[in-house]
């Protein structure tokens, strides 16, 4: 047996939870079964779909309220909120989509909302069931992806409220994962029919297809970052959980190009891979423990590198943009980790103790400024990721950037007037709710006496009816 142990900057990289007083807890995370990682995070702030009454919801919280707070909500939706997705280039900017059908584009106020909000700035209508995933476009500024239950992936420029793209008719099932390559001008997907396939965004065309995991449960994809791989996690025929490596310049009809056969539990695989380090890490739902792996472009490929342990289970992941990560502590990702009434920051370091910027573990990283204007895209136009450098920190820009729309004045019929929303019913908290009941209970009671009183009152008046029938 060799002894070589391989060099690896990222070979002692260990995870350190918060205590839970820095924590976000009191929060009545959504409990429905929908495939999804439940929270969002920007620099600023992070979102979490909710469990509420009278509609759909979630919130909106700063990162600095930490600890038990009555957090406001988002209440637009008719239906349970499924996904949410961040602006990448205006933190102040929130999608999200639910099953009612319909996607909002929300404005959230400098230093986050402060009561509960039922006007969206924008409302998405032309999916004809709920809509499970939305995902903001990684390189031009304005464009927003949802898909539905409906089997199709719309593509919208939200400047005017106009969808500039569908891919339908191709996938035969759920939509399962959805992931966008570094120039965004292609997207993976993962569906129930066991397909992996890879679009033309502005098009709409099939790219590549081949057969995925074969097992009857979820998958998931995600691209690694600049490199033209992405990895997909899901099960094989008899429910072991799979890690696939996959080369998009040989995906038609081939094999991946690394598999990993992960364990025998139930819950699905997360994906999320940093092009940074080209660390790729893989939680399970339902697991405690977050994996993390190398990526090296050789023989073996990828390298487990060690596991975060945990005996609590996870319901879902986000990972803060690595700008906002803290680069003086050496902190190479932050976990966003969901637990039932509580969501976890977890702070993943290399262990060195210079106080000097370390270049090496932090190259030149994704950037607050869009490198293309919508137009730009959807004229044909690529580019890649404005990049800055992180030698003297970010500070993200506190101040709540205004959102203009030609929407409203369009006057599409797809697109809702934010006026309108405001009729919506609020969502309750369970005081209002057991009062709501209490009030409804006693007023049932009353109708039902008033109703048996008048039933009574009425055979009187039948019975005396027939006495003057038969006197006469």
């Amino acid at each position: 047996m060799s002894r070589f142990v391989r060099a690896s900057k990222y070979r002692h990289v260990f995870g350190t939870p918060n205590k839970k007083e820095q924590c976000y807890d009191n929060l009545k995370v959504s409990r429905s079964a929908w495939d999804t990682n439940l929270v969002k995070v920007n620099s600023l702030f992070i979102s979490v779909n909710m469990e509420a009454g009278g509609g759909g919801a979630f919130a909106v919280i700063p990162h600095a309220n930490t600890g038990k707070n009555e957090v406001p909500l988002y209440v637009g939706h008719t239906g349970a909120v499924l996904d949410t997705d961040f602006n990448p280039f205006n933190d102040h900017i929130v999608a999200s989509g639910a099953e009612d059908s319909k996607v909002m584009v929300w404005q959230i106020p400098e230093g986050g909302p402060t009561a509960n909000i039922d006007a969206p700035l924008l409302t998405l209508s032309g999916h004809g069931r709920k809509v499970g995933h939305v995902m903001f476009h990684p390189v031009a500024d304005n464009v927003l992806l949802s898909a539905s239950a409906d089997f199709t992936v719309k593509i919208w420029d939200i400047s005017t409220g106009q969808q500039k793209s569908e891919l339908s008719n191709v996938h035969a099932d759920l939509i399962q994962g959805l992931s966008y390559n570094y120039s965004g001008n292609l997207l993976a997907t993962t569906c129930k029919d066991k397909k992996l396939r890879v679009f033309d965004v502005r098009t709409g065309a099939v790219v590549a297809e081949t057969n995925g995991h074969q097992g009857i449960k979820g998958s998931r994809v995600e691209w690694m970052g600049s490199l033209d791989k992405f990895v997909t996690t899901g099960f094989s025929r008899s429910s072991e959980r799979q890690l696939y490596v996959w080369d998009f310049a040989n995906l038609n009809g081939g094999e991946p190009l690394k598999s990993e056969t992960v364990d025998t539990a139930s819950g699905l695989l997360i994906p999320k891979y940093d092009g940074d380090t080209n660390m790729l890490y893989v939680a399970g739902k339902g697991d405690g423990n977050i994996r993390y792996y190398e990526w090296v472009d050789d023989d073996k490929g990828l390298y487990p590198l060690a596991e975060y342990k945990s005996s609590d289970p996870l319901r879902g992941l986000g990972f803060l943009p690595k700008r906002a990560c803290a680069i003086n502590e050496c902190e190479v990702a932050r976990i966003y980790k969901v637990h039932p009434t509580m969501v976890e920051p977890i702070s993943m370091k290399v262990p060195r103790k210079a106080d000097t910027f370390q270049a090496d573990i932090f190259p030149d990283t994704d950037g607050p400024d869009a490198a293309l204007s919508a137009d730009e895209f959807f004229a044909g136009k690529d580019a890649k990721p404005k990049l800055i450098n992180l030698e003297n920190g970010f500070v993200p820009s506190v101040s709540a950037v205004s959102f203009v729309t030609s929407a409203a004045a369009g006057g599409s019929p797809m697109i809702g007037s934010p006026a309108r929303s405001g009729a919506r019913t609020p969502v309750m908290n369970e005081k209002e709710m057991q009062d709501a009941f209490a009030n409804l209970k006693k007023e049932n009671d009353e109708l039902k006496s008033q109703l048996t009183n008048k039933e009574v009152r009425i055979r009187q008046l039948e019975a005396q009816v027939e006495q003057l029938k038969v006197s006469s």
